[in-house]
C-alpha cells in the first residue's frame, strides 16, 4: 500500500523546543517515503500546520516555552483545517493519569515517554502511518464513487429523456390505430394496437419515473425545517380526493429539518398507493407516526384496501417487480416503491410493510430527525 503514496510521501510533523531532539526523533523515524517539518515552537507548529494541509501526524513535544503542547493541541482542534490532525505527546512529565487524561482532552491520540524506547516509537508511528494512508485511500475511493454516481445519475436522466419522445410517439399511433375504423372492423388488429398502446404506455410510465427521480436526485435540495402535518394535508389538497374516501392524519407528526421533496415524495407516493389499490366502498387512509427513536422517526401510512400476499411481500420494493393488484388506474411500472426504498435509505432508515390481503396495508419509514 505504501509503494502508491511514493509520489505522496507521509508528511510527520515534529515539534520540540530543542533542536537536539528534533534531530533524534528524525533520525529514529527516517524512512523512504517520509517527509518530516520541524518547528521550535507552538507558533511555528500552528503555522506549519495551516499551510501543510498533507501532514500525516505530529509528534508534539509537552513542556516548551510561551505555548505548551496541550494549548497547541487545543489550537488544533479548534481550528477546521487542522482538526483532523493525529497528536502524538512527546513528554518527561509525570505519567499520572491526570497529565494523561488533559492530553486525551486537547486531542492525543497517544503517548510517547522520555527518553524515547526506539523501538516503540518506531513501532507507534508505523501503525499511525498505515491509518493515515489506509485513511487516504478511502477518502479517494468515496470520492470516485461519487463521480460515478454523478455520472451514472447523468446517463439515466439522459437515456431516459431521449427514450421518452420515440416511445410517447409509438403509443400515440397506436391510440390513433385503435380508432381507425378499418382497424376497428378487424379484431386481432385491434387487440394488437391495444396491446401496443398499453405496453407503450406502461413503458413511458416506467421511464417518466425514472426521470422524475433522476431529475430530483440531480438537483441541490436545500435542507428546511418542514411541518410534516401540513405537509401530508398539503398533498391531500393537491391529490383533489373524491369525498367518499377518508384520510385521517394525526396532528403529533412533527416539525423536523429535512430535504422537503424527498419526505413529500415518499408520503405523496404511500398515499397515491393506498387509494389506488384500494377496491373497498369507502376507501380509508390514516397516516400517523409509530415509534421516535434518538435519530429517526418512523412514520407510517395505512389503509383498509385489498392488502399484498405474504408471498409478495420481499418484491415489492425491487426494481420492476409488480404483484398482481389491481389498480383503477394505469398499471404499476413496479419503479415507485422501489425508488421509496432509496429516498428512505439515503436517510440511513428503513422502510416495510406489514399486509394482510382484503384486511388492508400499513406502509412504515424512517426518517432522520
Amino acid at each position: 500500500m505504501q509503494q502508491d503514496y511514493q509520489k505522496d510521501p507521509f508528511l510527520i510533523l515534529l515539534v520540540d523546543d530543542r533542536p537536539e531532539n528534533l534531530i533524534a526523533l528524525e533520525e529514529i523515524l527516517e524512512k523512504p517515503g517520509r517527509r518530516f517539518l520541524k518547528a521550535n515552537s507552538g507558533n511555528e507548529a500552528l503555522k506549519l500546520a495551516l499551510k501543510h494541509e498533507d501532514i500525516g501526524l505530529v509528534l508534539l513535544d509537552v513542556q516548551m516555552p510561551d505555548m505548551d503542547g496541550f494549548e497547541v493541541a487545543k489550537m488544533l482542534k479548534l481550528n477546521k483545517k487542522t482538526q483532523h490532525l493525529s497528536v502524538i505527546f512527546v513528554t518527561a512529565i509525570s505519567k499520572e493519569e491526570k497529565f494523561v487524561l488533559q492530553g486525551f482532552e486537547e486531542g492525543a491520540v497517544d503517548y510517547l515517554q522520555k527518553p524515547l524506547d526506539i523501538n516503540i516509537t518506531r513501532a507507534k508511528v508505523n501503525v499511525f502511518e498505515r491509518l493515515y494512508l489506509a485513511q487516504q485511500k478511502l477518502k479517494v475511493s468515496l470520492q470516485e464513487i461519487e463521480m460515478v454516481n454523478k455520472q451514472l445519475e447523468r446517463f439515466v436522466f439522459t437515456v431516459s429523456h431521449d427514450l421518452k419522445s420515440p416511445i410517447a410517439t409509438i403509443a400515440m399511433l397506436a391510440d390513433m390505430m385503435q380508432k381507425d375504423e378499418l382497424i376497428i372492423k378487424e379484431p386481432e388488429l385491434l387487440e394488437n394496437a391495444s396491446i401496443i398502446y398499453n405496453a407503450s404506455s406502461k413503458l413511458t410510465g416506467m421511464i417518466e419515473s425514472i426521470l422524475d427521480y433522476s431529475r430530483k436526485s440531480l438537483n441541490e435540495q436545500t435542507i428546511e425545517e418542514v411541518d410534516s402535518f401540513e405537509l401530508v394535508n398539503e398533498i391531500i389538497q393537491i391529490l383533489v380526493l373524491p369525498k367518499r374516501i377518508n384520510i385521517t392524519v394525526d396532528n403529533n407528526l412533527p416539525k423536523l429539518k429535512t430535504k422537503k421533496i424527498k419526505l413529500q415524495q415518499v408520503f405523496q407516493n404511500l398515499i397515491t398507493n393506498a387509494i389506488k389499490y384500494n377496491n373497498k366502498q369507502n376507501p380509508e387512509v390514516h397516516i400517523g407516526i409509530n415509534n421516535n427513536t434518538n435519530e429517526f422517526y418512523e412514520f407510517y401510512v395505512k389503509d383498509n384496501g385489498q392488502g399484498i400476499s405474504k408471498a409478495d411481500h420481499g418484491k415489492i420494493f425491487k426494481l420492476f417487480e409488480t404483484t398482481d393488484n389491481k389498480s383503477s388506474a394505469d398499471s404499476s411500472t413496479g419503479v415507485g416503491l422501489n425508488l421509496l426504498k432509496m429516498l428512505v435509505e439515503e436517510q440511513g432508515g428503513k422502510i416495510r410493510v406489514e399486509s394482510t390481503v382484503d384486511v388492508g396495508s400499513t406502509f412504515f419509514f424512517e426518517w432522520r430527525k
